[in-house]
């Protein structure tokens, strides 16, 4: 999986690097034999932003992209509008992607993160919880958004967003984004209609199985 994931990022036209960063041999092994650059870091982190960022601390760039090992299926093309806004507005500091749910099963599902974003184009929150509440539906369904876990930094943000202690919203969503909200961090929240899928379980995996069989034989 990881391997498919690798390929896919390098295949964005507006990175010049990717790099896997993991604690892990077996997979350093694995994407040192299939010709990819990785990094061991230490085993100790919390989360993949602190992971993120003992990388980066000593890398001269300004943008960073962070792509989870459980997307095997993302589009280069997502990761190119990630990183879209930087090069227009010197004041981004962080970026994530978001798409409209189509499927009413997505919208109680805890494994799918949901986010409601304001009129400039910034997240408000995430939640696994379905968001917004409708209290009155006869005055109709605003639209509801899936997030996409992808995000890209500046370097000198997720440095300091590395640095800060765990916050309370974190904790009871486990979701790490909402340190950076709590914290005042603003996340611009790009609309993609590009798909992606993330395995966080085993019947996961096994839809990804197919989609790529599916792929590979079309």
């Amino acid at each position: 999986m990881i391997e498919h994931v690798y390929r896919r990022v390098a295949a964005a036209r507006g990175l010049s690097d990717v790099i896997v960063a993991t604690d892990d041999l077996r997979i350093a092994t694995r994407v040192h034999d299939f010709g990819g650059k990785v990094r061991l870091t230490k085993a100790t982190h919390a989360t993949g932003t602190d992971r993120l960022a003992e990388v980066v601390a000593s890398m001269d760039v300004d943008v960073v992209v962070n792509v989870q090992g459980d997307e095997p299926l993302i589009d280069p093309r997502a990761i190119d509008e990630l990183i879209a806004p930087f090069a227009t507005d010197p004041t981004v500091q962080m970026t994530t992607l978001f798409r409209r749910i189509q499927d009413p099963a997505e919208v109680n599902n805890p494994n799918i993160t949901k986010v409601v974003v304001d009129r400039g184009g910034f997240a408000l929150y995430f939640s696994r919880a379905p968001i917004p509440y409708v209290r009155d539906p006869r005055g109709g369904w605003p639209p509801l958004y899936r997030h996409i876990g992808l995000y890209a930094y500046r370097r000198s943000t997720l440095l300091v967003l590395a640095s800060l202690d765990p916050t309370p919203l974190e904790r009871a969503e486990a979701l790490e984004q909402l340190r950076a909200l709590e914290h005042g961090i603003r996340i611009k929240a790009i609309e993609t209609q590009h798909e992606s899928f993330e395995v966080n379980t085993p019947a996961d995996l096994e839809q990804v199985r197919r989609l790529l069989t599916t792929q590979t034989s079309s």
